[in-house]
């Protein structure tokens, strides 16, 4: 028996491939699975590139990283252990060559580089791959550093103090991880140069690194020296670890990825839900037939379900086929930023989609299908037996537990895929209700048209037809307005948000940041600076320090567990002192250091800062605990208060402090700001450099080459131009959500197809009446094209408007800006929406238009 369903099925699968409602069906099944294979193979690539590519990314199986230069018994005893060592310096400087300018992150490396892997390097006959550094005297340089200074192979660049000739493009370092969290172009030189540029000086940002090689047995003889140097403030990377991860961006933009093609499955879902209503009562004869036959209701449910998933399987065939082709593009999108070379393309993404169209077969159409199990054999006799739909409740709930369960597949987390599902439940409860106030009021306005021209008369049809489909309308509604909505939101996020935030910046807020000024330049950078700039900042002292102790406790356990991987406990903090609180700052608890706390300077202080903006302080160390100013929203993610003490660790020292005050910052401002504050006297003498800040206006550029060429170690920041790179990844980012989004936008039409395909009979003897009683082919185009077109003239305006407030809140609590209307939105989505969806609808009731009204009519039995 199992042999006559399979063939029963097979040969009416191959009969129904010529109806509407099962080609919409195979559309919605192969989107979902292109729009969930695409994702999950990029994904799949990314995190096997990560596990395969750990050691590479860092540079060896264990880094170790600190200011200073290592000592040579930390050397011997790595080599002892079984490690070979390949040292490196990373630091920023400015690249300079025939008066073109461009700051550069400059890593210097030696003849061992790179433990694994292998560079990409063009020397001037295409790109060669490479296991060496560049030799002394010589530097390679990325090719965005070469456009920006307009260099060519073999011409030299000034680098500090000493030209280096540049012998070679980079087009990707062994060991180089994402390119989000560096602005700057890069330049690779040799360590032997380092000490000739004249950037090692104290108090520059720099930083030295070991990286170590060796087996696993190697690292855990290791791990008591690791624990120590931790302790003393050594950043320490074990491969087994502190495996490399993708950045904040790329991490972002993988959830975003995930969510929106979840979206397009959810839309797919719907398609498929109403593709399979249509799919039922199309059948519902053929199965009263079979009954008449002898056919059981399981032999019905069998043959109808076999049918269905053999349409599934190819669906997901070709569906995978199409989600391996857009992951492909996906990366190129991205590839900019991957932080490494992907291995190939794994098997389990095929499965993944195979599984993803069963599960949305079943979840939107099982509950319907069953339907066909409850027909009677004596509706053959009597049309009017239909058996009764399934309740819309139980077609909802089966849904959400299988939508839910792919949430939880796809997100890992229960309690996510829970809390999304609900939030999801309830947001669309809300824009329901909204679109059918937005649906019923535009349908209102619609049917006061008093006009009698053709098309006056063709949107009042087109109005009340779109009335009598109210619930079907409103879905597909929702689905486009939703679409609209995220593709305006990348539109806004790309260029108005970050665009408006600039311009409503004050006039004169600084344009430059100036970094590493050592002790001795202080006072000719301030000569050469203040008469030409509009406004400038104080120049801050700056020392970096590590938090070693919080409460006299190791700082990973005296945090709450969400801050043990904060930034600032990994990394060395930008330490300053001040005896005045700072511009852009407020004391919202404590109390700032009083003159007992400043000690006897305080009022010499106050003299030095008369003779120039750019005047430091001087002060006696104290004793005891330290009083410090904390920036109030570190204080929160560290769980610290008024009175927990730290201890920091500043060179060799250790300095123990206590918290008396928490400040707000107005990190908008472009001054230089600080998490931690100390008073004067206590930081001074360690090795610091300075900071600041300033405003030049465009007919004073040239200071710039000027101070580039006196203070070669001094680094020149141009936020224009960092906004400007800011851009550039969004742009390159939104791109590959742009990419995602056409998929949703297709699932959308999907729904439209689908819903289309399930009103037809309707829609047909509509047609035909109006065939009747004289409506031309061209009167009845009218009509549906205004019924498709008033449906998009709503999801756009429904899109503007979701899209309006969601910028109101990112405006008010994200950038902190006065809201503003985007006229463009409410003109190009409403108008743009109406065109869209006009036309495809338009479009796709051709076959409706060309039947002639005694087959329409006769259609209406099938409804």
């Amino acid at each position: 028996m199992s042999d006559v369903n399979w063939r029963l099925a097979m040969r009416s699968l191959k009969r129904d491939l010529r109806a509407a409602d099962v080609r919409a069906l195979f559309i919605a099944l192969v989107l979902a699975v292109a729009a969930s294979t695409m994702i999950a193979f990029f994904l799949d690539r990314l995190e096997r590139g990560l596990e395969r590519q750990a050691g590479q990314m860092l540079g060896g199986d264990l880094v170790l990283e600190q200011r200073d230069p290592f000592s040579e018994e930390l050397r011997e005893r790595l080599e002892n252990a079984g490690f070979v060592l390949s040292d490196q310096v990373d630091l920023v400087s400015m690249i300079s060559r025939e008066g073109r300018f461009q700051p550069a992150s400059l890593k210097a490396v030696d003849e061992v580089y790179p433990h694994y892997g292998v560079s990409y390097v063009d020397f001037g006959n295409g790109t060669e791959q490479t296991a060496s550094g560049p030799p002394p005297g010589e530097a390679w340089a990325d090719p965005r550093l070469m456009e920006l200074v307009e260099i060519e192979l073999g011409d030299r660049v000034q680098v500090g103090q000493t030209e280096l000739a540049v012998t070679g493009i980079i087009e990707r370092e062994a060991d180089q991880s994402g390119g989000f969290g560096s602005f700057n172009p890069r330049l690779m030189l040799n360590t032997a140069d380092v000490e000739a540029t004249g950037l090692v000086q104290e108090g520059s940002r720099i930083e030295f690194e070991i990286l170590a090689a060796g087996p696993p047995e190697a690292l855990d003889q290791v791990q008591g020296l690791l624990a120590e140097l931790r302790r003393n403030g050594v950043e320490v990377r074990d491969v087994r670890v502190d495996r490399p991860q993708v950045g904040n961006a790329l991490q972002r933009a993988e959830s975003y990825l995930g969510l929106a093609g979840l979206a397009a499955v959810l839309l797919a879902g719907v398609a498929v839900a109403m593709s399979t209503r249509r799919y039922v009562e199309r059948h519902l004869d053929t199965a009263a037939l079979l009954r008449c036959f002898g056919a059981s209701q399981r032999q019905l449910v069998t043959i109808f379900t076999l049918q269905l998933l053999g349409l599934a399987l190819v669906a997901a065939v070709i569906g995978a086929l199409l989600g391996l082709l857009g992951q492909a593009v996906l990366i190129w999108l991205l590839v900019s930023f991957l932080p490494m070379t992907l291995p190939p393309p794994g098997l389990m993404p095929l499965g993944l989609g195979v599984f993803t169209a069963l599960a949305v077969l079943v979840g939107f159409a099982g509950p319907t299908l069953l339907r066909i199990k409850q027909v009677s054999a004596l509706k053959v006799l009597r049309r009017e037996l239909d058996p009764l739909p399934p309740s819309a409740w139980l077609v909802v709930g089966v849904a959400s537990i299988v939508f839910g369960g792919l949430l939880w597949l796809y997100s890992g987390s229960l309690p996510l895929a829970i809390g999304l599902l609900i939030g999801g439940a309830l947001l669309l409860g809300v824009l329901w209700i909204i679109s059918a106030l937005l649906l019923s009021g535009l349908l209102r306005v619609v049917q006061r048209f008093s006009g009698r021209s053709e098309w006056s008369q063709a949107l009042r049809l087109g109005g009340r037809q779109l009335a009598r489909r109210r619930q079907a309308g409103l879905g597909q509604l929702l689905a486009f307005s939703v679409t609209f909505f995220a593709m305006a939101m990348i539109v806004l996020v790309r260029g108005d948000l970050l665009s408006t935030w600039q311009d409503q910046l004050p006039e004169n807020t600084p344009n430059y940041f100036a970094i590493n000024i050592q002790p001795s330049e202080r006072d000719p950078f301030e000569a050469a600076v203040s008469p030409r700039v509009e406004t400038q900042s104080t120049l801050y002292p700056m020392v970096r320090g590590r938090v070693i102790a919080i409460n006299d406790q190791p700082p990973r356990e005296a945090v709450p567990p969400d801050a043990r991987g904060d930034n600032s406990l990994r990394r060395e903090l930008n330490l300053t002192w001040q005896s005045e609180v700072p511009e852009g700052n407020q004391v919202v608890a404590g109390e700032w250091f009083t003159p007992a706390q400043l000690g006897s300077n305080s009022g010499s202080e106050s003299s030095d800062e008369s003779q120039g903006w750019m005047s430091a302080v001087e002060a006696t160390p104290q004793s005891g605990p330290v009083p410090i100013s904390m920036e109030d929203g570190l204080a929160e993610r560290l769980g610290l208060s008024i009175g927990d003490e730290m201890t920091f660790s500043v060179g060799s020292d250790e300095i123990t402090t206590q918290i008396t005050s928490l400040r707000s910052l107005n990190w908008d401002s472009f001054q230089p700001n600080f998490f931690v504050i100390f008073p004067p006297g206590v930081l001074e003498q360690f090795g610091h450099s300075y900071i600041t800040a300033f405003h030049l206006p465009d007919a004073e550029q040239g200071l710039i080459r000027e101070l580039i060429t006196d203070f070669p170690g001094v680094s020149l920041l141009n936020v224009d131009a960092i906004l400007g790179q800011v851009r550039d990844v969004l742009a390159q980012v939104t791109r590959a959500v742009e990419l995602v989004l056409a998929l949703v936008l297709l699932a959308g039409i999907s729904v439209l197809y689908a819903a289309l395909t399930a009103s037809r009979p309707v829609r047909a003897h509509e047609s035909g009446l109006l065939r009747v009683f004289g409506a031309g082919s061209r009167m009845i185009s009218r009509v549906q094209g205004a019924e498709y077109a008033l449906l998009g003239f709503a999801s756009g305006l429904m899109g503007a408007i979701l899209a309006e407030l969601t910028s109101a809140v990112l405006y008010i609590y994200l950038l902190d800006l006065t809201p503003r209307l985007h006229l463009g939105l409410w003109v190009f989505l409403p108008v743009g929406g109406a065109l869209l969806i006009g036309v495809i609808g338009h479009a796709l009731s051709r076959g409706l238009r060309r039947q002639a009204p005694a087959a329409s009519l006769g259609l209406l039995g099938e409804a």
